[in-house]
């Protein structure tokens, strides 16, 4: 093993790192960081011969991180956190003002939360006022004026030219493995509330191969709608955040749901300086992590 004091644990490596746990994989942390798969891997190996140890398992079926990679991944987390807000603690500046933003449930209960977090102590006279809603009723609030921006979902061909695209995310058609589909008749679907553009689509254009679908459970919760298939109510349609192990995508009988993309969209209003280093803060954040991972 080498001496201590020639070892060092690069930044770039650790993001490589988390990325890989965040996304499942060499080949998706690749696609969400931007590099390709040898960059990583290469990183990735680098970081293992520095600390003379492995990181990866790399056998099929095992599980993707080592017990020494499990416990780098908790200090990565902490080093990238303190790294990334020293960063910004020296461009902080003296804004103030009051920003309305708008949420979803679902990136409320992301990683979302550190990177606001970190704007608020960076930024203490700037009042954020946050709304959950979902994302229509996002959009229906933003063109009346009542918000200053949201981070909202939009079907990939729906963004707009004034859009801060975060990330895109795959959109699947979901059951429980191992429940088949019924073979004649109505499929029983699992939907969310009539303010879901999912529900619009599935209910509309997702119906147009013939597949009548029979709404049997309604919920407002993406966790409630995760619950009811593991239960094996019904399928439903769910961004690959939401996705479980338990679950089988339906890849026949439906039509191929849409992609999806988290975007900030702004109100049609002057901007001003703390809209603007907030939506730079988050696009910042998020492109460094590749995405927002659900906080479980």
């Amino acid at each position: 093993m080498s001496d201590l004091s020639t070892r060092r644990l690069d930044i770039d490596a650790l993001r490589v790192l988390r990325a890989i746990h965040q996304h499942g994989g060499i080949t998706r942390a690749a696609e969400a960081l931007g590099l390709t798969q040898s960059a990583v891997s290469h990183k990735v190996k680098r970081l293992e011969t520095s600390l003379d140890c492995d990181l990866l398992t790399r056998r099929s079926g095992a599980p993707l991180f080592t017990g020494a990679g499990e416990d780098l991944l908790d200090y990565a987390k902490r080093i990238l956190g303190l790294h990334d807000e020293a960063l910004l603690s020296l461009t902080r500046t003296d804004l103030a003002g009051r920003i309305l933003l708008g949420l979803t449930e679902d990136t409320t209960c992301s990683d979302l939360s550190r990177i606001l977090g970190r704007f608020h102590r960076l930024h203490p006279q700037v009042a954020v006022r946050t709304k959950v809603r979902m994302s229509l009723v996002l959009r229906e609030m933003l063109d009346r004026g009542e918000l200053d921006a949201a981070i909202l979902q939009v079907f990939a061909h729906e963004v707009r030219p004034t859009d801060v695209v975060l990330f895109r995310e795959a959109l699947n058609w979901v059951k429980l493995a191992g429940v088949p589909l019924p073979e004649d008749g109505p499929i029983p679907f699992l939907c969310f509330d009539d303010d879901c553009f999912y529900r619009h689509w599935a209910m509309d254009i997702g119906q147009d191969d013939g597949a009548l679908l029979e709404t049997v459970f309604e919920c407002a919760s993406a966790a409630g709608i995760v619950a009811g298939v593991l239960a094996g109510l019904g399928i439903a349609l769910i961004s690959e955040r939401h996705l479980r192990p338990e679950m089988e995508i339906i890849r026949t009988r439906l039509p191929s749901p849409p992609a999806l993309a988290y975007v900030v969209r702004r109100a049609r209003k002057t901007r001003n300086p703390a809209l603007d280093s907030l939506v730079s803060e988050i696009e910042a954040g998020v492109s460094r992590s590749g995405g927002l991972s659900l906080v479980v």
